[in-house]
């Protein structure tokens, strides 16, 4: 629940031209915060682990099979050592780095899905309204962020957040985890019909290579707009829960 945990001071709220103390107010609860590092460190052993897997074959195709890269509707540059884990190339050992780490992400993700429905956290902060997606409140919320003020009475998620958050929760994320799966052959014996879903294992490769790109686009306009809106106020809210609501001009 959000709440502000501390009120300006009377005395210099009345001054005229003054400006209200800041206030605290919870932000993230513990299992959002548990998620969000969990979560990123399992992506960046994802990602690391998966250029290693690229480098093995680099083309990427439609269909069931590939093999000659004529037949591929693109070539992946290959990715250096250090952006690698191993950071020798080693396609066996990045398999098991790789798939080790696709489940805690899979799990982990159940687990703040689960808790979220519970406690709220998607109903409260992340569901849209009408009114939120009519293009008039969207195009106010774009000026806004072109201002660089990202911030929203109550200190809660805006509506592009809102937008962003849901499009990674409830399709990229879920489409990372099908498709990393449809390219286990072990689960290829227990879920057959994901092959067919994808329309075969190098079109669920393709999109899971699309996916992991529109995850990485994500991760780092996420980074920037943390440095943009205040780096110190926004981990410490990823941390310890709490976020500084600034004053306003009386």
């Amino acid at each position: 629940r959000q709440r502000a945990a501390f009120a300006a001071p009377a005395a210099r709220r009345d001054l005229p031209g003054a400006r209200k103390a800041d206030a605290r107010m919870k932000k993230h609860a513990f299992s959002t915060r548990l998620w969000h590092w969990i979560n990123a460190l399992s992506v960046i052993v994802l990602f690391m682990s998966g250029l290693n897997i690229s480098n093995a074959h680099r083309y990427l195709y439609w269909g069931e099979y590939g093999f000659d890269p004529a037949d591929a509707w693109t070539a992946v540059i290959r990715f250096p050592g250090w952006a690698t884990i191993p950071t020798g190339y080693n396609l066996a050992l990045a398999r098991e780095w790789h798939f080790a780490f696709a489940w805690v992400f899979a799990f982990g993700l159940l687990f703040f899905m689960l808790r979220a429905l519970m406690n709220g956290h998607f109903r409260r902060d992340i569901a849209l309204g009408v009114k939120d997606v009519a293009p008039s409140h969207l195009w106010q919320d774009v000026k806004r962020h072109l201002r660089l003020n990202f911030e929203t009475p109550g200190g809660g998620y805006n509506l592009l957040q809102k937008i962003t958050y849901s499009l990674v929760l409830f399709v990229l994320l879920p489409l990372l985890i099908l498709t990393g799966l449809t390219l286990s052959p072990g689960m290829n014996a227990v879920l057959p019909w994901l092959i067919d879903l994808f329309g075969g294992r190098q079109s669920a490769r393709s999109i899971h290579f699309i996916c992991a790109g529109g995850m990485a686009l994500f991760i780092a306009v996420h980074l920037v707009l943390v440095v943009l809106a205040g780096p110190i106020n926004e981990v410490r809210s990823m941390i310890t829960g709490w976020f500084r609501v600034k004053g306003e001009q009386s």
